[in-house]
């Protein structure tokens, strides 16, 4: 197949930036970094870029296309090319470029070692000198963070870090749940304090980009709330943005709706409420402030309220909560309906199959 890509070129040691576009043949069955390399064998030998294990496995290989953070070993250029389009290709967001679509990865990995990613153990060996054992069931509870293969996707597309470089970053604070839900770990409160501090959980904007660009289905902004959870559930919560959640949730148990009216005075205190009143009562006079008395209750608010007691006498509080709802949106999304598995008892789900050998 005839391939067509704009690549930006980009030298630091000089300044100069250009868009330069190639056109290759490439088999059918090639990935962007195939086309990369063929690009850099047989047209211009100067093109930058990285690449290691060409198997979605360690993560070197992290750029843009047309805007979007992917791995260039796993994405397919046969519909690309079948469309006639031209991709874009760019080295990743939020990290400093250093030559084409090679990225400094130094702000990536002091972030990294900020979480201090290493089991700090809690627990007595075994006098026989054998290794500490532990149930899969409760390792599941990090499996989905465990999958991080540090390729930076996320960070790429992160909304806050575009903001503030300072923020921790979803690659990091997913690590950071990584140990947090390790039931071995015996640091979880001062992780949280860490964690819980200026430019870490809270300063999330909760744009889902790292989810949605995320190549190993790691889910960091997940990870984000499951701490988030974690430090309300411990009583850290001194932050304004744990606050915000608390009320979100205090609100949802009794009339069902966010009373916005009661949420800068419950989030921000009562003496910075008093500052804003020129705001209020503009909003006021705009019909903006939602003042409704009696208060307007949700319909069907006591289901909310039922599942809130039922997650309380389970125990399920903290990133236990979150961790069941991902398991049932998983069994949901493979096809499981009543505890039943669509294709049989024990069977996994079915694999993909091109459509003409179904």
């Amino acid at each position: 197949m005839q391939v067509a890509m704009k690549i930006w070129r980009y030298d630091a040691a000089t300044g100069e930036r250009a868009l330069r576009e190639y056109e290759i043949d490439a088999p059918e069955e090639a990935t962007l970094l195939d086309c990369l390399d063929i690009v850099k064998d047989k047209v211009d030998g100067t093109l930058a870029y990285r690449k290691s294990c060409r198997m979605m496995i360690c993560g070197s290989c992290g750029m843009r296309m047309d805007g979007a953070a992917v791995l260039a070993c796993k994405t397919r250029m046969f519909d690309v090319a079948k469309e006639g389009r031209v991709p874009v290709i760019s080295a990743m967001g939020n990290l400093p470029i250093v030559r084409d679509l090679v990225v400094d990865m130094d702000p990536f990995w002091e972030k990294f070692k900020a979480m201090k990613p290493y089991l700090q153990p809690g627990y007595d060996r075994p006098e026989d000198g054998r290794e500490y054992r532990i149930t899969q069931e409760r390792m599941n509870a990090v499996k989905k963070e465990a999958l991080c293969i540090n390729c930076g996707c996320c960070v790429s597309e992160c909304n806050a870090m575009e903001s503030d470089p300072e923020f921790l970053g979803p690659q990091a604070l997913a690590k950071g749940f990584r140990f947090v839900g390790d039931p071995r770990d015996a640091a979880t409160v001062e992780r949280l304090e860490q964690y819980s501090g200026e430019h870490g959980i809270w300063e999330c904007t909760r744009c889902f980009f790292c989810n949605e660009r995320c190549p190993k289905g790691v889910d960091p902004r997940d990870a984000i709330a499951k701490l988030g959870a974690e430090a309300i559930r411990t009583g850290i919560d001194r932050d304004m943005g744990a606050k915000h959640a608390k009320w979100f949730v205090r609100s949802t148990e009794t009339t069902g709706w966010l009373r916005e009216t009661e949420l800068v005075p419950k989030t921000q205190g009562v003496v910075s409420s008093i500052k804003q009143m020129k705001f209020a009562l503009n909003l006021i006079k705009h019909n903006k402030a939602g003042l409704a008395f009696p208060p307007h209750v949700a319909a069907n608010v006591d289901e909310a309220r039922r599942l809130r007691r039922l997650v309380l006498a389970q125990g399920r509080l903290g990133s236990a909560g979150h961790i069941q709802g991902e398991r049932a949106l998983a069994k949901l999304e493979h096809g499981h309906h009543d505890g039943g598995d669509p294709y049989g008892p024990g069977s996994f789900p079915k694999p993909y199959l091109p459509e003409d050998t179904e």
